[in-house]
Order: C-alpha cells, then sequence, then structure tokens
C-alpha cells in the first residue's frame, strides 16, 4: 500500500483573492469543484491538490503548509510585491536548513502560513542569499539535530 497526502485544505476569507495568490505564486490550477454548500475551490498543485474553504477564521500562528518547488526566487519576488512575506512565525522568512535545503515563509490572504521549500542554497541570486539565515544561527542544534533532514522530493 503506498500512503501520501492527496490534498490539503485551508481557509480563505476572499474565495478569489486567496485562489489568485496561489495560482501567481505557484502557478496552482483551478479545477473543477463540486459543490459543498459553501464557496469553495480546488487547486492543482502537480500531482497534490489544495481546497481553498471561504470562511472568516483566523489561522493559528504556526501551523502550516509546505510546497516544494524548484526554483524559490519567483515565489519571493511574487510574494515580496504583495507584502507576504512572514517575518515573525519563525523568526525570518528565508531560511537554511541542514542537509542545504532553503525554506521561504510567506502568509496568504486569510493569513495562513506556507512554507516553500527549494533544494540548494547555491541556485539562489545574490541578494537572496545574503538575507538567508541559518537555522543554527536562530536556534542551537545539537549534532543530531543538525543530521536532521527535511524530505524535499526531486
Amino acid at each position: 500500500m503506498s500512503n501520501r497526502i492527496n490534498h490539503v485544505s485551508v481557509n480563505a476569507r476572499d474565495l478569489r483573492e486567496s485562489t489568485d495568490f496561489y495560482v501567481e505564486l505557484f502557478d496552482a490550477q483551478p479545477i473543477p469543484t463540486p459543490n459543498f454548500g459553501l464557496p469553495v475551490q480546488w487547486l492543482a498543485l502537480d500531482r497534490t491538490q489544495l481546497h481553498l474553504f471561504e470562511r472568516d477564521l483566523q489561522p493559528t500562528s504556526h501551523h502550516h503548509f509546505a510546497i516544494t518547488v524548484d526554483d524559490v526566487e519567483p515565489v519571493y519576488r511574487a510574494a515580496e510585491r504583495r507584502g507576504a512575506l512572514d517575518r515573525r512565525a519563525f523568526r525570518h522568512h528565508l531560511i537554511e536548513l541542514p542537509g542545504d535545503v532553503v525554506q521561504l515563509y510567506v502568509r496568504d490572504p486569510a493569513g495562513n502560513l506556507v512554507e516553500i521549500d527549494q533544494a540548494g542554497v547555491n541556485r539562489l541570486p545574490d541578494d537572496l542569499r545574503a538575507q538567508l539565515k541559518g537555522l543554527w544561527e536562530l536556534n542551537p542544534q545539537s549534532e543530531e539535530q543538525m543530521r536532521g533532514r527535511l524530505f524535499v522530493p526531486d
């Protein structure tokens, strides 16, 4: 038996605004969506779906989902234009993890925290690399913790 997450569902205070955010930043594709009796939009992200439902809910501070991208730069630029970079949840918006993984944290229009992951720090342009902080700069790490690796599929 094969197990994998097939979709994530998050609230949207304004369904169109949130849909536009995910389309612009991640090239998500709106797909046909059944009627659930409330405004809902399904989006295709490669082999996974993101389900947006319109409700006036306040998201929690650290609950998030992550999207792996081939190139974090265009996502960063779009998030920056939108004022969506999150510098509070994990004390910085652009973090290097052990194992040569870059994490970018943004907030969508409803305030949901989204983590964007890319393999390869050296692939960042100089201006983004200058903003990057190692997780070990923000929080002390033991040798064991430095061996931790985030699964970032190719």
